[in-house]
C-alpha cells in the first residue's frame, strides 16, 4: 500500500475499513462459511455506494477515481479486504466493469451501459470466465470456443475456477474462435449456461465451474471487436492480479501484526518471546518480505494504471514474489503462534486461506517467472 495517501484516498480507505470492521468481523466471516453467497443481503450494494465498483469506470459513464489513478485507489480497498479476509466479488466485478467501460468509451448509451450502471450500483454482480493459466503466450489455454451461427454466435466449453460464478448475474466469457479471441457478456440466465459451486479452502469467497453448452448469443453481447480481444484480455489479467496481490499483502500485514503482538504478550522463562534473538531474525525476514511485497505491488499497480509497456513484466514479478513469500510468511506466523495458530477459533487461518488461494489464481509463481523470462527474451530479440 502507498506510503503516503492523498486526503481523498485516506477517506476512501478509512470508509472501507470502518464498513468492513462493522459488517464482516472475523466471527461473521466464520458464521457465513455455509452461506451460498458468502455475505449478507445488502452488504455488496452498500459497499458499492462507497465506490468499490466505480474506480475503474470513466467519469463519462458515471464512475471515476478519487486520485486520478483508479487502480491505485482500488488497491487501497483490496488491501482492506485482505486485512479482514472480507467476502465479496471485488476482483471479478471490477475487472468486468473496467472492460465494459473501456469498450464503451465515452458512449453512455452503448450496448452494455445498463449492465455497467447496475454493476456500479451494486444491484448486479459480474464474473470473468477465463480458464487456464497464463503461459508464455500471455493468454493461456482458454476453455471456451465460439463459432459464428447465422446472426449470432454459439459458445461451448467450461471455465474453472470462476470467482463469484454462483453469485454473478453476468459473465464476461473469453472464448477462442477461427477469427481469434473474442469476449461476450452473457447473462447467467441464458439457456445452456450452468454453474456448479466448487469447494475450496476459502471461507469468505465463493468459486464455481461455469459450463456453456450450445449457448447462443447475439452480436450485442460482444465486448469490443470480434477476434481482437487479445490486448483486452491481457489488461484484464493484469488488473485481476494487482487486485488479488493487494488483498494478499493486506492478509500478510494482518497476520504479521497479529504475530508480533502475540510474541510481545507471550512469555517464556520470564521473558517475552519477542526478546529472543532467534525469533528476532525470523521477524526481520518476515518484515523484509512484507515491505518488499508492498513495494512491488505498488509499482505494478502504478504501471498497469498508466498502461506502461513494462506493466506485464512488473505484474508477473509481483505475482511471483508475493505468491511465494506470502505463503512463507503466513506459515511462519502459524509456527510462531504454536498450537493456537492451527485452531479454527483463531483468526490466523483466515489470512492463510486467502493468501493460499490467491497464490494459485491467474497463474502460479512458477508460471509467472516463465512469463518474466519470456519478456526478457523478447527484449533480447528487439535489441
Amino acid at each position: 500500500m502507498l506510503l503516503e495517501l492523498s486526503p481523498d484516498q485516506e477517506v476512501l480507505r478509512e470508509a472501507t475499513a470502518r464498513f468492513l470492521a462493522d459488517r464482516v468481523p472475523a466471527e461473521t466471516v466464520r458464521s457465513l462459511r455455509t452461506s451460498a453467497a458468502g455475505f449478507e443481503p445488502g452488504y455488496w450494494s452498500a459497499g458499492a455506494e462507497l465506490g468499490w465498483v466505480s474506480l475503474l469506470v470513466s467519469e463519462e459513464q458515471g464512475g471515476g477515481s478519487v486520485s486520478g489513478s483508479g487502480l491505485v485507489d482500488l488497491t487501497l480497498v483490496a488491501h482492506e479486504f485482505g486485512l479482514r479476509a472480507a467476502p465479496g466479488p471485488l476482483t471479478g466485478t471490477n475487472v468486468v466493469a473496467a472492460t465494459l467501460s473501456d469498450a464503451g468509451g465515452a458512449d453512455t448509451d452503448g450496448p452494455h451501459a445498463d449492465v455497467l450502471a447496475r454493476l456500479m450500483s451494486g444491484s448486479a454482480v459480474a464474473s470473468w470466465c477465463l480458464s487456464g493459466a497464463p503461459p508464455l503466450d500471455r493468454l493461456g489455454s482458454v476453455g471456451v470456443t465460439w463459432s459464428a451461427d447465422g446472426d449470432g454466435f454459439v459458445l461451448n466449453g467450461s471455465c474453472r475456477p470462476v470467482e463469484a460464478g454462483g453469485q454473478a448475474d453476468h459473465l464476461l466469457v473469453t472464448a477462442r474462435g477461427e477469427q481469434g479471441l473474442t469476449q461476450f457478456l452473457v447473462s447467467t440466465g441464458t439457456p445452456g449456461v450452468s454453474v456448479e459451486p466448487l469447494r475450496t479452502v476459502e471461507l469468505s469467497r465463493r468459486f464455481a465451474t461455469v459450463r456453456l453448452d450450445e449457448v447462443r448469443v447475439g452480436h450485442g453481447t460482444v465486448v469490443g471487436a470480434v477476434g481482437e480481444a487479445a490486448e483486452q484480455v491481457e489488461r484484464q489479467l493484469q488488473l485481476a492480479i494487482v487486485i488479488h496481490n493487494a488483498e494478499a499483502v493486506g492478509a500478510m500485514q494482518a497476520a504479521f501484526d497479529m504475530t508480533v503482538q502475540w510474541a510481545f504478550e507471550r512469555y517464556s522463562f520470564g521473558r517475552p518471546l519477542a526478546s529472543y534473538q532467534a525469533l528476532k531474525h525470523r521477524f526481520a525476514d518476515m518484515k523484509t518480505w512484507l515491505e518488499a511485497s508492498h513495494a512491488i505491488n505498488d509499482a505494478a499497480a502504478a504501471a498497469v494504471d498508466a498502461r506502461s509497456p513494462e506493466a506485464g513484466e512488473l505484474v508477473s514479478a509481483a505475482k511471483s514474489y508475493i505468491g511465494d513469500n506470502g505463503t512463507e510468511l503466513l506459515q511462519e506466523c502459524v509456527q510462531l503462534h504454536g498450537g493456537i495458530g492451527v485452531t479454527y477459533e483463531h483468526d490466523l487461518h483466515l489470512f492463510l486461506r486467502r493468501v493460499t488461494v490467491n497464490r494459485a489464481l491467474y497463474g502460479t509463481p512458477a508460471e509467472h517467472r516463465q512469463r518474466v523470462a519470456g519478456t526478457v527474451e523478447q527484449y533480447k530479440e528487439r535489441a
